[in-house]
């Protein structure tokens, strides 16, 4: 394929000033993932939660062992696994390996705006809190107002009682509506999720070597407190074995719905268990891209492999099936204030586990930054994403993509804040294209075995590994077609409506900016085909049990 003569390669280069140490600190934002499901989660699927959690996590660490391969292939490239898996599905159709960079930034960009949320809801329930119903305030104000609540229920008077006593900027908004299936409002959870994004840009404004100085400091205040919050209710015998059994779905039989929601937990669980692969987004920063790729993101792996399995272990034997139902648990809301009563805390430990949660989420918000723009940039230097994308600052930041990055999740934020139901919508149609993603990336694996076996790998994964995380790539499927109705009708179709946005977006990159043909840094892509069929094969696979899914599986 012909190269063009001029592209819009920016001058600024991307420093080489990252050991795999400060992308191991960067990705540790990772754990912090199991605060945004842990209580939906644990709502949904009752005992069998601990279950979910440790299998996901596992699937996670045996993906990724592809990753750690194939981002050994392009020591030059940034962006990340969907980077790398792209450049195997280019040579089998142009709009392919888009969908893959595409799926992966949809996925990782989201966590901006669901994250700013909690962030903002964690704040808004220590400064402006919702009185609970069996609260002292709540029953004083009942005993006060007796005479004007002549004939209501018990339940109304409450009720009442809980409205009256709620602050007013609970209920306050700028400007709110519907759009589809979601609602958005511009309140002040809003407000303070966009000051909390705000802060993430300015940090990462300054580049790579920066950022990663201030998440070591901001992952040790947030790694340990977890550990601390799964480990310490063990040592104090807290966790009560019965907690976890009878190990049965929340019905009590193993029908048809009960493994759909089975698989609706496995599903939303990948969105979080999968995540630190964002350790390989940074090859093109690394001072040793041999060596430094593969580490970071086997010792992420690792953190994440004790901290996901710990901590919701932990979480669910304290607590039980009744603690984890809560409504307050459900939503998230609730989650800091169970977690102090697990280390047998009082109001301080209390208020620094907020804090530590507000930290926690702030870490995921910038791994997520860091990671979704370099996803931009690569894909506009490799001609996939529009050209303005490309651009660095001079600290070697990709600054256009991530105000590209923050003016869509202002957009999605307001979303995300307006109720339970659209946060766990955006949730389930990012995790729909993050499934795309991995299904595309863990094949990209194989393929890139097959056309190029001579090609240098610094790290060669073992043969029996990178065919498991194949196989895997279909259970990921599995997952989407029967899970994603658990979390929103539409949420299925919304997110394979989402990847396919990339069409228009890449058509106008490479046929009207490029003139049809791919920029030289993308060049090395187009070699020889050799796996045949295959990847076809795969692809109608993949959507064939997806779909096949999502018709036996039924709620």
């Amino acid at each position: 394929m012909v190269a063009i003569t001029e592209t819009d390669v920016p001058k600024e280069e991307m420093r080489r000033a990252l050991t795999w140490k400060g992308a191991f600190w960067i990705a540790s934002g990772a754990p912090a993932f199991v605060l945004f499901s842990i209580g939906g989660l644990a709502g949904t699927v009752g005992k069998l939660a601990i279950v979910i959690w440790a299998i996901s996590m596992v699937m996670g660490f045996v993906q990724s062992f592809t990753y750690a391969e194939i981002a050994g292939l392009y020591p030059n490239k940034s962006g990340g696994a969907s980077i790398y898996g792209a450049s195997a599905w280019l040579r089998y159709g142009k709009f392919i390996a888009p969908l893959s960079v595409w799926c992966n930034w949809v996925a990782w960009t989201s966590v901006l705006s669901l994250g700013s949320s909690i962030a903002a809801a964690y704040v808004l329930n220590t400064f402006a809190p919702i009185p609970s119903s069996h609260s002292s305030e709540v029953l004083s104000w009942v005993t006060a107002n007796a005479n004007s609540l002549v004939g209501l229920s018990q339940d109304e008077q409450v009720a009442k009682a809980i409205a009256a006593l709620t602050p007013n900027i609970r209920e306050w908004t700028f400007f709110g509506g519907q759009i589809g299936p979601v609602s958005f409002s511009l309140n002040a959870a809003f407000w303070i999720g966009a000051a909390f994004m705000l802060l993430v840009f300015s940090i990462q404004h300054r580049g790579i070597h920066g950022t990663a100085n201030v998440q070591k400091y901001l992952g040790l205040a947030v790694i340990i407190p977890l550990a601390v919050v799964g480990i310490v209710p063990i040592l104090l015998g807290k966790v009560d074995a019965g907690n976890f059994l009878p190990m049965i779905p929340n019905s009590g039989e193993w029908n048809l719905t009960s493994w759909t929601v089975i698989l609706s937990g496995l599903f939303i669980a990948g969105w979080s268990t999968y995540g630190f692969e964002t350790a390989i987004c940074y090859t093109r920063e690394f001072k040793d891209p041999a060596n430094d790729t593969y580490r970071a993101i086997l010792s992420a792996g690792i953190l994440c492999l004790a901290l996901f399995i710990i901590v919701p272990f932990t979480f669910q034997g304290v607590l039980g099936l009744e603690g984890v139902t809560d409504p307050a648990i459900v939503d998230g809301s609730g989650v800091a204030r169970a977690l102090a009563f697990m280390v047998g805390g009082g109001p301080v430990v209390l208020y620094a586990l907020i804090l530590m949660m507000v930290l926690a989420v702030l870490l995921s918000i910038m791994t997520s930054m860091a990671g979704s723009s370099r996803t931009l940039y690569q894909g506009s230097v490799d001609g996939w994403l529009p050209r303005y994308l490309g651009r660095l600052n001079h600290h070697g930041a990709p600054t256009n993509a991530m105000w590209t990055d923050l003016v869509f999740n202002l957009f999605v934020l307001a979303v995300a804040v307006s109720d339970a139901t659209s946060f766990f919508f955006l949730l389930a149609v990012s995790n729909v294209c993050y499934m795309i993603f991995n299904f595309l990336n863990l094949n990209a694996g194989w393929i890139h075995r097959i056309d190029s076996p001579s090609r240098k790998r610094p790290y060669r994964a073992p043969t029996l590994i990178l065919g498991a995380g194949a196989v895997l790539s279909y259970v990921n499927c599995l997952f989407m077609g029967a899970g994603a109705k658990m979390w929103h009708p539409a949420a299925l179709w919304a997110g394979l409506g989402t990847a396919l946005l990339i069409i228009p977006v890449f058509w106008y990159r490479h046929y009207v900016q490029d003139g049809g043909r791919f920029p030289s840094a993308d060049a090395e892509s187009q070699g020889e085909r050799r796996a045949g069929v295959l990847p076809y094969v795969a692809l109608l696979s993949g959507l064939g049990i997806v779909l096949l899914a999502n018709w036996i599986f039924v709620l």
